[in-house]
């Protein structure tokens, strides 16, 4: 018997992400509208947070439930993740809506999909986070004259992730397409692995959720 459920996230990268695991796991697409991030039902481009009580999504939630579906969320636990759990948690009882929720990178430590995305690269490339992180330490012991107070800024994490993706793709505007959030392919062995261990609390989750053990295949 297959499961209803819908999936929230944060924004695009997290929808990809997610959707690419998916397939992943299941050997199947998402059914349509499976997996939205926050912004998507107002027709928005961007998501976030504190997007998850608009009134679409509370509406969206509790028709899921009302139709014996499951809400997941999906979101970053950024700096503090009691923090964010106690803030997600109290829209439940605030909006009476129900879901189950899992925050990156990995449910308990604080982060971000990013911190999980560097996780589970492809071994074979660790060298250019390598450099990568030479290159920040060699960063903040510059200083300009102009510039107070040191040190300089790191790049962010998601600029991180860019560029680890744009030293293994191709000069091509195709290929710097696939750079984007949007266009990834995480099931690209060669840059990913999702069956890498770090992944192993996620899966759990959405198997325990809406996998039915992981038995089942999952759909609405």
């Amino acid at each position: 018997m297959k499961k209803r459920f819908r999936i929230f996230v944060e924004g695009d990268a997290d929808k990809k992400f997610l959707s690419d695991y998916y397939h992943h796991i299941f050997q199947e697409k998402a059914p349509q509208h499976s997996i939205n991030h926050t912004g998507d039902l107002k027709g928005g481009k961007t998501g976030g947070y504190k997007k998850l009580s608009d009134e679409i999504n509370i509406r969206e939630m509790r028709i899921n439930s009302d139709q014996d579906g499951v809400n997941l969320v999906i979101f970053d636990a950024d700096n503090d993740i009691e923090a964010r759990r106690k803030e997600l948690e109290a829209i439940k009882e605030q909006y009476h809506v129900e879901f189950e929720l899992f925050l990156l990178p990995n449910n308990k430590d604080k982060g971000a999909l990013e911190d999980l995305l560097e996780q589970i690269i492809n071994q074979d490339n660790k060298c250019i986070f390598k450099c990568w992180d030479d290159y920040e330490k060699e960063l903040v012991k510059q200083e300009i004259s102009w510039r107070t107070p040191p040190p300089l800024t790191t790049p962010a994490k998601k600029t991180k992730i860019y560029g680890y993706l744009e030293a293994l793709l191709g000069e091509s505007q195709t290929q710097k397409n696939l750079i984007k959030e949007v266009n990834r392919n995480y099931e690209n062995v060669q840059h990913w692995n999702l069956d890498a261990k770090y992944l192993e609390p996620l899966k759990e989750f959405i198997n325990s959720h809406i996998g039915i053990n992981g038995k089942e295949t999952l759909g609405t």
